[in-house]
């Protein structure tokens, strides 16, 4: 689904389709929408394998080019064997340093890491997520509305701030739920393929398979 009939969505998710009153400017709806799809990748990330080409003598590898990484899964060093050979790792910042005991020789390493979706005139989030993506979108939505509106006047009576702000807080509640299983279903499916060495992996100083 793409930026645009994802805002449609969600709008209609809200009851906001009247285009000569919109409650919330698209520009507003394209924000939490970005901020929903920021959430989703935090859960289930997009999968990319980056090929860096080491420095000889040194552990460190520079991996700033990983732009909008979320998580390193796996290092391979050397690549090409079989079985692969996957090494101990810590991040530090943008700077990955290998553990194992053979000091690097310059060959490509391959990163396994996930990074943040996208959502444009193109999306990387699966199909079968974009309903999830309206709902934490709307739940946004209506828990600012709920701030915004609070002591202005309002066609729906003083109780409508409350109103809005319990119905996003229940949309929030059912999304964070959701995107909570889908990271240990993610986790589980990443953990067969790659053997964890110590404890899951992120941007801070973390071990690796």
């Amino acid at each position: 689904m793409t930026l645009t009939t994802m805002i449609a969505a969600v709008r209609k998710d809200l009851h906001d389709e009247d285009a000569a009153n919109y409650r919330w400017t698209d520009a507003v709806l394209t924000r939490h929408i970005e901020h929903t799809v920021a959430e989703f990748s935090q859960a289930l990330p997009l999968e990319e394998v980056a090929t860096i080409a080491t420095t000889a003598g040194s552990r460190d590898i520079d991996i700033s080019s990983l732009t909008t990484r979320v998580i390193v899964e796996a290092v391979e060093y050397k690549t090409g064997l079989f079985p692969p050979s996957y090494q101990r790792f810590s991040i530090w910042k943008d700077v990955l340093t290998i553990l194992s005991d053979d000091i690097p020789d310059g060959a490509n390493a391959k990163v396994y890491y996930g990074k943040q979706h996208t959502m444009t005139t193109t999306s990387t989030v699966p199909l079968q997520y974009d309903a999830l993506i309206a709902l934490g979108a709307a739940a946004f939505a209506l828990i600012e509305w709920a701030a915004y509106s609070v002591n202005r006047v309002n066609t729906g009576g003083a109780a409508t701030p409350r109103a809005y702000r319990l119905e996003g807080e229940a949309r929030l509640k059912q999304f964070l739920s959701d995107i909570k299983r889908l990271g240990k279903a993610g986790r589980v499916r990443v953990r067969q393929l790659y053997t964890p060495y110590d404890t899951p992996v992120s941007q801070s100083i973390v071990m690796g398979p």
